[in-house]
């Protein structure tokens, strides 16, 4: 793994991983269908082999004609080139065919990697590396990879083969032919050197440079109101355009690099097809082979500007693959190598059988999103089963790092957290903590098959039990198609509130023993916030339960309120408790009431 790069605007790049590690992980993903990539490259080498009979065939024609002999001569090989084309179209295709289905077959192994990977991500690492660079390699870098494996894996395997056969049947026909043609070699050779040196860096810069675009470009239209609101346009603008400009002063760069290329590639070939017209000259002056082998020799060396120069200009498509696979590579390890010595010195969420009340243990937790970040310091509680602890302090408190931490989604840098094992879930894969968040995404599909997300096996019964539970079933039936309703992305809109008692219900359906809330109700505005309230306290009956209260409403009917101010706790206890205490909580209560009493003078 290469050293984590640093955008730009200082984000901690995710790793790219090296060339090494890249051509390991690659030979790891072929290795499945060892049995298809050999049957593919054995039947190509037939196919290769068979159309390598053209060039004799032609030349023999040459030699009949040159000799003054009768046309029906010519019927034999003329009828020869025709079953040499059928068989070669058709071992062509089964051959690629093959190597297709293997490129495919490896790409979807791929994806569910870097899927599967990206998923496990901690937060922290996310926020760490910015939304544009994961989001730049699982659509640009994940797009080239495709079209290599699509178009560039086939026709390089067919070339290599073509070129290797071809310059052996030059050597059959007279090794002074094969000599002669190599010639083309070095000018070749260098080339490919010159180009690879080159393309490398660029590319790899070029897949940063629309990371960070991309970056900005989230950044921008996701904070647009606030953007304007503070007459930030002509920053951000700035920004943009300077990332726009180095993107494309990386591309033109490529673009001046791939005219060089071929400039040198038609030099090489001119030097490889006169050397061999003139070597063909003096061998047939000599009596050494007849016209129709000189012919041949020609065309063999003609043919090989298809094959030479798609494997050459096909180290563009596989320099830029190659720079996204190990952008994608990088993915794939950073749980198998970064993130899990990290979780080492971490220590990661554990999950006990102890059978006392303690159902959440966080025992002198710390966290720090980088160095002089420290957001929690040495806290430490516990909830008991079944209660409901509501988090309060000011932005900035701490209070959903917190909350990730007890569901799991982060890892700790100081300290455990501790989750007891729960009642049965309906499901052995089922999670012991559930985290809802104001953030809900609603995935494209239908509504039963976004409810099914939580519980994959639950009949529509199930389903329509949850959004009852979270008094969201008269608006679903209501839906054009009910459950069968296509929502998300190009289907029916569902509105904050309704977007989140979807989340609701899918809580309901995973039935976790712990439930973690941050925030859940804050999207519903004041309009339907005490709806969107009501729908959680029914999604958390009889679980333990640790909620990030929005609102202070939602303090007052949890069973305790611990109360964090600059990562610290300082405060637990009821509402009543707290809210005669004098304390912080007292002082959140009154400003948040309106009844802070006027000031003695």
């Amino acid at each position: 793994m290469t050293p984590t790069d640093i955008a730009e605007d200082g984000a901690e790049l995710l790793p790219i991983a090296t060339g090494a590690r890249t051509r390991a992980a690659l030979r790891t993903l072929i290795r499945p269908d060892r049995g298809r990539a050999i049957l593919g490259l054995g039947v190509l080498v037939g196919a290769t082999a068979v159309g390598l009979l053209v060039q004799p065939l032609l030349g023999r024609i040459v030699d009949i004609v040159a000799d003054g002999r009768p046309a029906d001569a010519l019927t034999l090989p003329v009828v020869l080139l025709l079953v040499v084309a059928v068989v070669q179209g058709v071992t062509t295709t089964l051959g690629l065919t093959q190597v297709a289905r293997l490129g495919e077959t490896v790409l979807a192994r791929l994806r569910e990697q870097f899927i599967e990977r990206a998923l496990q991500l901690s937060a922290d690492r996310l926020e760490r590396a910015g939304a544009g660079d994961l989001t730049a390699r699982v659509t640009g870098d994940v797009a080239r990879v495709a079209e290599a494996v699509r178009s560039a894996l086939p026709e390089m395997a067919r070339s290599v083969l073509a070129i290797v056969l071809t310059l052996g049947a030059m050597a059959l026909l007279d090794v002074r032919f094969l000599l002669a043609a190599l010639l083309a070699v070095p000018v070749q050779a260098l080339t490919a050197r010159w180009y690879v040196t080159r393309a490398v860096t660029v590319y790899a810069d070029q897949r940063v440079a629309n990371g960070a675009q991309q970056q900005q470009l989230l950044e921008t239209i996701g904070g647009a109101v606030t953007v304007r609101g503070h007459r930030l346009e002509e920053q951000h603008t700035e920004k943009s355009a300077a990332r726009s400009r180095r993107a494309v002063e990386l591309t033109m760069r490529s673009v001046h690099l791939v005219l060089g290329f071929y400039a040198r590639l038609h030099i090489a070939e001119y030097i490889g097809l006169a050397a061999v017209l003139v070597t063909g000259f003096f061998l047939v002056r000599d009596g050494s082979v007849s016209i129709g082998t000189a012919t041949a020799a020609a065309l063999y060396f003609h043919s090989l500007f298809g094959p030479v120069n798609a494997a050459l200009v096909l180290l563009d498509d596989a320099q830029s693959a190659a720079a996204g696979l190990a952008r994608l590579v990088g993915v794939t390890d950073l749980q198998e190598s970064t993130d899990l010595q990290e979780s080492a010195v971490r220590l990661p969420q554990q999950r006990n059988g102890s059978t006392s009340e303690a159902a959440v243990t966080v025992d002198a937790v710390s966290h720090a999103y980088g160095p002089g970040r420290t957001v929690l310091h040495e806290v430490s509680l516990t909830l008991r089963a079944g209660e409901h602890v509501a988090l309060v302090g000011t932005s900035g408190a701490g209070k959903s790092t917190l909350a990730r931490l007890v569901a799991g989604v982060q890892q700790p840098t100081g300290g455990t957290v501790s989750v007891a094992e729960g009642k049965t879930a309906p499901s052995v894969t089922a999670p012991s903590v559930v985290l809802v968040t104001q953030e809900v995404h609603v995935f494209t599909g239908t509504l039963a098959e976004d409810l099914r997300l939580a519980r994959p096996d639950a009949t529509d019964a199930d389903l329509r039990t949850a959004l009852a539970t979270v008094h969201a079933l008269e608006w679903a039936e209501a839906l054009p198609e009910g459950l069968a309703t296509v929502v998300g992305e190009g289907g029916h809109r569902l509105d904050p509130a309704r977007a989140q008692q979807l989340a609701l219900a899918r809580l309901v359906l995973a039935d976790p023993p712990v439930a973690v809330l941050d925030e859940a109700t804050a999207e519903a505005g004041s309009a339907g916030a005490r709806t969107l309230e009501r729908s959680a306290e029914a999604a958390l009956a009889g679980r333990t339960a640790l909620v990030v209260a929005h609102r202070l409403t939602q303090a007052v009917a949890a069973d305790r309120i611990v109360v964090l101010e600059a990562g610290r706790v300082v405060e637990s206890g009821t509402h009543d408790e707290l809210r005669t205490a004098d304390g912080p909580y007292a002082t959140l209560w009154h400003a948040w009431s309106g009844s802070r009493a006027a000031p003695h003078l």
